[in-house]
């Protein structure tokens, strides 16, 4: 999702792209362009909190940030090693697909559980409390937040990865969805109140769409040009 960028912004992603203006792409160069960008606007908001004026404090992070030259000159190697490029990406993409099969399995295993303990507890063969049955669901919320954050890492075709804190967070913030979900119903199951479980249901949920939101409104572009 792209998103109106202000001036500052915009200056620093030209600086940026200038000064590797003719290294090859790659997802290394990506990931280097993501943390000086972020750096850069970090130590920008820094000297404006100090009252200087936009431009002022562009100026001190450009120099605050010092010689980038031998960054340059890495990426410009790398950008003309093409073997190395290749096992970068392939072994983040193994670590993607090991990170999504784990995730999909978790969840499986959370719901094949809670659908066999309350398959077992209608038959009378345990004698589980309603929180005993849903409480394995927890394993949906950890399998969801894990294929979240495996997906967002994964290079393809037309994308480069997600910056490894960004796709953390909207794990998260999908955890939090699910927990609010999970907490609901072992709340309602152990109270039988259903005010008590949309309270827990809010909590969370609350804080994981606020963070959604937060993360797909600040997305940066990684579509490969």
């Amino acid at each position: 999702m792209t998103n109106k960028k202000n001036p500052i912004d915009n200056k620093v992603k030209k600086y940026i792209d200038n000064l590797f203006f003719e290294v090859g792409a790659s997802q290394q160069l990506f990931d280097l362009k993501e943390e000086l960008t972020t750096n850069m606007k970090e130590k920008i908001g820094d000297y404006k909190s100090r009252g200087m004026e936009g431009e002022q404090a562009f100026k001190e992070a450009v120099i605050s940030m010092g010689d980038l030259s031998g960054l340059v000159d890495d990426m410009r190697k790398l950008g003309q090693d093409k073997a190395r490029q290749a096992i970068y990406s392939t072994m983040t993409s193994r670590i993607s697909t090991a990170g999504i099969i784990a995730g999909a399995l978790l969840s499986l295993f959370g719901m094949f559980t809670v659908i066999m303990l309350f398959f077992m507890n209608s038959s009378g063969e345990a004698a589980l409390s309603g929180e005993g049955v849903a409480g394995p669901g927890i394993f949906i919320v950890a399998g969801g937040a894990l294929i979240t954050y495996s997906i967002l890492t994964r290079e393809t075709q037309r994308k480069y990865s997600m910056n490894k804190i960004r796709a953390a967070l909207y794990g998260l913030s999908i955890g939090l969805l699910l927990f609010g979900l999970f907490t609901a119903f072992v709340t309602h199951f152990s109270t039988d109140e259903m005010y008590k479980a949309i309270a827990s249901l809010m909590v969370f949920s609350l804080g994981g769409i606020g963070l959604f939101l937060f993360l797909i409104l600040t997305e940066t572009d990684r579509r490969k040009t």
